[in-house]
């Protein structure tokens, strides 16, 4: 396993079928909760940071605001770049580095994209530079899992066919850090890629945020927006520079 393990697991076929599950509509009836929250002004320029193939960045397109999707894979971006138009861009960047400054209304970072380096310092280094991008006034939301519910419903063992492939997968939780074990069976191939998430609670993040010079501004604990608690399927946080 490499340092890095996302950069190989993000670029593997497997990948878009072992989460082909994630659809539009999920991804619509969150933006459209959260627009309505926000109420951008016309024409906001928001970064969907780590935006995949782009699901999130083309709904916000269509709702024409002037939107920059960002991803570290190659293959995902070569998809994501079929959907351009003129007030829609994507390019292929690492987070850990800055992008643009003082530029971003918002900065999305949605769908747990977040928690994949290995140290914490490299996790505050990427906040330091979303900071860096936004607007005097602008806005980071950041949706990552609730790891206080996923840590307590851990399924430690799965097993998934997707097209004629099987997946089984071995989860474990081992220094602050959920571990999924993927192997593949595809015919009489067989590949095994691991993901690596740190489990960062919102204690953490508060953490995290202070040193980067976020100041949470509200949490949030679904896509419908509701209050947030232990029990919460997600932990949504807003946070805007600190003047």
């Amino acid at each position: 396993m490499t340092a890095d393990w996302f950069e190989e697991w993000f670029e593997s076929p497997y990948y878009r079928l072992l989460y082909q599950h994630r659809n539009e509509e999920e991804a619509a009836f969150f933006l459209e909760n959260l627009l309505q929250y926000l109420n951008p002004k016309p024409q906001a320029r928001f970064l969907d940071l780590a935006c995949g193939t782009g699901r999130h960045a083309v709904f916000l397109a269509s709702k024409n605001y002037q939107v920059t999707g960002l991803d570290i894979s190659n293959e995902k971006i070569n998809i994501a770049r079929q959907r351009e138009n003129n007030n829609l861009s994507f390019f292929r960047h690492d987070m850990r580095h800055l992008f643009r400054t003082h530029y971003f209304d918002y900065v999305l970072n949605l769908f747990t994209s977040f928690g994949y380096f290995k140290d914490k310092k490299s996790h505050v280094d990427t906040l330091i530079n979303i900071r860096k991008s936004l607007t005097a006034d602008g806005i980071f939301v950041l949706d990552f899992f609730n790891a206080i519910k996923v840590s307590k419903n851990l399924i430690e063992r799965e097993s998934l066919l997707r097209n004629d492939i099987r997946f089984n997968i071995r989860r474990s939780i081992k220094e602050g850090t959920i571990i999924k074990e993927i192997q593949i069976n595809d015919g009489k191939k067989e590949e095994v890629f691991v993901e690596k998430v740190f489990a960062f609670t919102l204690a953490d993040f508060q953490v995290m945020f202070e040193e980067a010079g976020l100041e949470i501004i509200q949490i949030f604990g679904n896509y419908a927006l509701k209050p947030f608690d232990s029990e919460a399927d997600r932990l949504l946080l807003m946070a805007s520079p600190k003047s």
